[in-house]
Formats: C-alpha cells, structure tokens, sequence
C-alpha cells in the first residue's frame, strides 16, 4: 500500500509537528507532502507547495487565502491511502484524495482557528482575517467530504467540527514524548542550565509558554501572588513587558528565564510547587509534560486541557478569572502531587498514539 502524508507548514517545533513526525514513524514507507518545511533537517525529503517558494510563507495570515489552492499541489497519484494533519484546510487533500475513490483520513487539530473561533486565536482579529472570513468559512465547509473518516485531537475540537462542519470524529489524542522526558531528567543539567537551576527560589509556582497574551501566563503570577509564593514564568514573547509590569506589583519574586532548554524546562517542572496553564488551549501538550516531569499542575476548564490532565489524576481545573476558584484549585493539584509522574501520563506515550492511528486507518 502506497501512503501520502501531508500536512500544512512544517515549522521547527510544535504539537502539530509531534504528531506529523508521529506520523511518519507510524508509516516510515510513506510520501509526504506540506505548504512549506522550515525544519528540513528534522523532516527531509517532505515535498513542498509552490508557497514555500513564495514570500508568502512568510506570514500566515497573508498566505491563509492561498493554503487551500496550494494543497492541490499534493500529488495523490498512486496512493492507496491518504492521511492528512490539519489546523487550517489540510483536510481538503483528503476530500480530494476521497473524491478520487481513495480511502481518506484526516487527523484534524481544529478547524481553522483563524475562521471558526477567533475568540481564542488574536490572529483571527485582525482587519484581513475578518474581511475574508466569512468566504473561507464557505470554502472550508465544501472542503467536507462524508467519505473522509475523521479524527480530532480532543473531545473539545470534535465538538467544534460538528458545529463547523457537521461531521463526527473519533477522538485521538495526541502525543506526549514520555520517554523523551523520563530520559531527559536523568542526564545532568549543562553547565548553563545549572547555574540557572541554582538560581531558583526553593518553592514556586510555574509559569511556562509563547508570553502572548492569549496563554493567560498573568494566572500563574496572581496564583503566586495569592499563595505567597515566587513565581517563575520560563518563555519568551510579546507579552512580556505587559506580564513585568503585573510582576512589580505581585507582592512576591517573579523570576523571567526567557526561553529555555527542553531540559531545564523538565527541571523547572521536576522542582515546581505546580505548573499553571490558564490558556483555552484545542487540547494541551504542556501540562502533560509537567505531569511526566513530576509536577501537578492547574488548567484551564474550558478547552481540552482538561481531558487529558483529569485522566491522569494529578491536577485541578478552575476559571482563572475567578481567584477564589484559582486559588481552590491549586491547594487541591499541590494535595494531589503523589500522582505526578510518567504512570500518570503512560496512556498518551507516542507509541499509542501511533498504534491509534494505525488502528483508525486499518478500519479496525
């Protein structure tokens, strides 16, 4: 059986990415095919869409009226399965792939967040997404074929392609690099990564991602503030100096990392008091992590993050608007500590995923 694997841009780090190179492992045999590949040195030989010769990928928003057309690039002869991962309109390959009377499959990260739920993704605000949303969401619902068997990465993004596209999906969630992590906190910290570790207050609460402030990292620092505890927030971002001026007037020690290895970060989960991530998040990758790492963290009820961290038993969920709720939240994830750990998180460890997704694919 011949497989084409596509996906829309391949960047250099993401949990889009994770489920691709998922992907690939799971059909190492496999043709695969993006929009435009920034990281060839992770995903060589992926064939590319003429944007990636455009300036075009160099701005999302700008490049969004042209993702679908540039997808019919993906060249589907003699494939016998076609598998597509898609956040924007990935899916339309597999329509296309169906339509041709090839078995289709799309693994579905949301309908286009820009489009369908610009309430949580900032970039669906602006005047040109706006302007043109109303005609990509037409497009986007003629881009459903009913032959397409479909999959989402949570129960959360099912419901909004029922609602987008009137389509169900089985619900696969996506990967945790287990592990990766187990076996990242058991080589010893780099020179740099030490010094920085020796720096830590001997309590904190955690605070990590892109510093945008739709990630709602301002929750991690009134939690602190709230416990009288120092707060630590590890990424980088636009909302920093927002997020320094909260830290002034926090009452307690707020300490910015800047982005950070993957290593330290698992350290910073190993030693937090817990991890807060208050962001409406399709499903949420990190918060797993910290579990992996050892740390029990706070999330956010709407959104998937809580799918996964309640099947682990290591944490609390709240409205982070709501400090009593907050505050309630986290006094019940710092109980629930014990739980933490890779058992917690063995049920989302790569090699289930891709046996879910061989599984899904095979009909079985």
């Amino acid at each position: 059986m011949t497989t084409l694997l596509t996906h829309e841009w391949l960047a250099a780090a993401g949990g889009s990415e994770n489920v691709f190179e998922q992907m690939t492992l799971a059909f190492p045999e496999a043709r695969r095919f993006c929009l435009w590949n920034d990281d060839p040195t992770r995903f060589p030989g992926v064939e590319e869409s003429w944007l990636a010769r455009s300036p075009l990928r160099r701005s999302k928003p700008a490049a969004l009226p042209f993702m679908r057309a540039a997808g019919r690039g993906a060249d589907l002869g003699g494939a016998d399965l076609v598998l597509s991962s898609s956040h924007v309109f990935g899916h339309a390959i597999a329509s296309r792939a169906a339509r041709r009377g090839i078995r289709a499959f799309a693994y579905v990260h949301s309908p286009a967040r820009y489009i369908w739920a610009p309430e949580y993704d900032p970039r669906g605000r602006s005047l040109p997404v706006r302007t043109v949303a109303p005609a990509l969401r037409r497009v986007d619902r003629r881009s459903v074929d009913p032959r397409v068997s479909y999959a989402a990465n949570s129960a959360f993004v099912a419901e909004r392609m029922a609602e987008a596209w009137g389509v169900e999906a089985r619900v696969i969630h996506p990967p945790v690099a287990v592990a990766n992590i187990v076996q990242s906190m058991e080589r010893p910290l780099s020179e740099q990564d030490a010094e920085a570790a020796r720096q830590l207050p001997a309590e904190f609460v955690l605070g990590a991602s892109r510093l945008v402030d739709y990630k709602r990292v301002d929750a991690a620092i009134d939690l602190g503030s709230s416990l009288g505890v120092p707060v630590v927030i590890a990424g980088d971002g636009p909302d920093r100096e927002r997020l320094q001026a909260v830290a002034d007037s926090a009452g307690v020690r707020v300490q910015f990392l800047g982005r950070v290895s993957d290593r330290l970060l698992h350290e910073l989960y190993r030693r937090a008091l817990l991890f807060v991530f208050a962001a409406v998040e399709d499903f949420g990758i990190m918060p797993l992590e910290a579990v992996t790492a050892g740390a029990p963290v706070v999330v956010n009820r709407e959104g998937g993050a809580w799918e996964g961290v309640s099947a682990t038993g290591a944490g609390a969920s709240c409205d982070p608007d709501d400090p009593d709720e907050l505050r309630a939240a986290a006094e019940t994830a710092i109980g629930l500590r014990s739980v933490a750990g890779s058992a917690a998180t063995a049920d989302f460890a790569d090699e289930l995923f891709r046996s879910r997704v061989v599984e899904w694919t095979s009909g079985e």
